[in-house]
């Protein structure tokens, strides 16, 4: 935990992510990025130099025909033992996707719903930052989505502020590697809520996972010479803050 909480405020302070007074919402699916996520915000705040608040919203996508709801229940005892205001907002996401209109690659309509009823559920409450739990390999795996499907460099920015809502969204755990995210998830025992989505496993994104991880094998260090790129091209909003130390992306890999 202490790797993660170290990576974190590294994170937030080379992107001046965090600013004092800030309400910050965490939306927490329940997998295991966004219980990390909760976690790490929850306890940096214990410490940080900047004064902040923390408040967990959860998106329950309903459920397509043949399929179960999930069950909350869990996250919200978490939620009460750090102490965290938790909401829970409704919707039929999965069932107007899936049922309604059977789409065939329902990634970024879901994206774009889901994203949009979270500002909704902030707005209500006059939040006005929201952080993301984006990592190190959800990174790179953007650029090379980017790069392969569409011919371009692109990822989303560490920090994004969105005009159209007066939101801004932050990436904390951008410094953080897929697999210390999930061993420290498992070392603390945090509920995990498995992903119900009928199309999980089955997208481009497990497709570029796999290709990467291949690669990786084949040419060790290519995660952290992507993730490094992004930094030292830089892509828009990836050069950390000049006046920070620069990270070094070969600490960064796990």
């Amino acid at each position: 935990m202490n790797k993660i909480l170290s990576l974190t405020r590294r994170c937030v302070e080379d992107y001046d992510m965090i600013h004092a007074g800030d309400r910050i919402a965490i939306g927490v699916s329940g997998g295991k990025d966004s219980l990390m996520l909760l976690v790490a915000l929850t306890k940096l705040r214990e410490f940080y130099p900047i004064p902040f608040a923390v408040e967990a919203f959860t998106l329950d996508m309903g459920h397509a025909d043949g399929l179960e709801g999930l069950d909350f229940t869990p996250i919200q005892r978490l939620c009460q033992t750090l102490e965290v205001p938790y909401t829970i907002r409704d919707s039929e996401i999965q069932h107007i996707i899936f049922d309604l209109r059977n789409e065939k690659n329902p990634c970024s309509m879901c994206a774009k719903m889901r994203r949009g009823a979270l500002h909704a559920a902030l707005q209500e409450r006059n939040i006005t930052k929201i952080a993301l739990g984006h990592h190190y390999d959800d990174a790179v795996e953007t650029l090379f989505m980017s790069l392969i499907f569409e011919g371009r460099l692109s990822c989303f920015q560490p920090v994004t502020y969105l005009d159209r809502t007066g939101i801004t969204q932050i990436r904390p755990l951008l410094y953080c590697g897929e697999n210390l995210i999930r061993h420290t998830v498992r070392r603390l025992g945090l509920p995990v809520v498995e992903n119900c989505c009928p199309a999980n496993g089955n997208t481009k994104r497990q497709e570029i996972k796999e290709l990467i991880y291949e690669l990786q094998g084949r040419y060790p260090g290519l995660k952290a010479r992507a993730f490094g790129a992004m930094q030292r091209l830089p892509l828009p909003a990836w050069g950390p803050v000049e006046h920070r130390r620069r990270p070094l992306p070969e600490e960064l890999e796990e």
